[in-house]
């Protein structure tokens, strides 16, 4: 029992370590900033200038807004254009290509923090728009042709830009959210740690480890990101993270290391991730089987370009 105990403070203090000294610090600037770009209508801007390259993939121009939140801001941002898309009675078929679009796309609440310990965010966010344009693409003309979706496309609409609050109060708010958005990650990575650190008790994650050996031979990859691999698609995102940075404070993941997994790793198709977008509406949940499929691709061709590139 005592060494019960003993895993579970362990894993609480490293799990708060990184939530107050790495994560915080840089999710409260970047989230103010995204948050002064938004309401100042910076992002809404931008998707209206890119609206016309997007919907060659079958994208939308609403759908661009998705994207930036996602790259931007956090994996749960695009909820609320996903919901107006859903509402505005956008077409089954260009729900389908966004949803596609932003599953193999790198999460910002991920990629902000893993910067301070070495991933590379142009990289990221650049194999994330070509896997998010091909499972836009591949739902949109393969898994949902035209005659599946015989309904209207309507035009898109963009939200208002809100500029009744002062610059700082627009930081402070975004600071706030960041603030948050790092204190609702801390059960997680205590639950997560406290996952790992219990499965090394036991042994577990040697005999994962042993077996997965020659598939992560192939692919560069140590023996010791076969449990971040595995967490990611259980857990999420956010677990992911808690375990990864854990295993490099140890020097058992080196940054190269890390961004081999990128392709594979940041993104929101998982459990979690995929149930939070689904719930944006109906429409947007009868597509998500469609989604999830294309998404998957997507993933496939990120993963291979960060094996080649790193």
């Amino acid at each position: 029992m005592e060494q019960v105990v003993e895993v579970i403070l362990v894993s609480g203090k490293a799990a708060i370590d990184m939530a107050l000294y790495i994560l915080m610090p840089i999710m409260v600037v970047m989230l103010a900033v995204m948050k002064l770009l938004d309401t100042k209508g910076v992002l809404a801007f931008l998707a209206r200038v890119l609206t016309p390259f997007v919907k060659v993939f079958g994208v939308p121009g609403l759908g661009v807004f998705a994207l930036l939140k996602m790259l931007l801001v956090s994996f749960s941002a695009p909820v609320a254009t996903l919901s107006l898309m859903h509402s505005n009675g956008m077409a089954r078929r260009k729900i389908a290509a966004t949803f596609a679009m932003l599953l193999p796309m790198s999460q910002a609440n991920v990629v902000f923090p893993m910067m301070a310990v070495g991933l590379d965010m142009p990289i990221a966010i650049a194999t994330s728009l070509i896997g998010g344009f091909f499972s836009a693409a591949l739902a949109y003309y393969v898994l949902m042709p035209a005659g599946k979706d015989n309904e209207p496309v309507l035009e898109p609409t963009y939200p208002d830009a809100h500029n009744d609050k002062s610059i700082v109060q627009i930081l402070s708010d975004g600071g706030q959210e960041g603030m948050r958005i790092t204190l609702a990650m801390i059960p997680m990575l205590m639950l997560a740690i406290t996952l790992v650190n219990g499965l090394r008790e036991t042994g577990a994650i040697d005999l994962l480890s042993e077996l997965l050996a020659p598939v992560m031979a192939l692919l560069g990859l140590p023996e010791a990101a076969v449990l971040p691999l595995v967490t990611k698609y259980i857990a999420g995102g956010t677990a992911f993270m808690g375990i990864t940075l854990d295993l490099m404070d140890q020097g058992l993941i080196t940054a190269q290391e890390l961004n081999r997994m990128v392709g594979f790793v940041t993104n929101p198709l998982d459990i979690v991730g995929v149930a939070v977008l689904a719930a944006a509406g109906a429409r947007v949940s009868e597509v998500a089987r469609v989604a999830v499929i294309a998404g998957f691709a997507g993933i496939a061709l990120r993963g291979v370009l960060h094996l080649i590139i790193f």
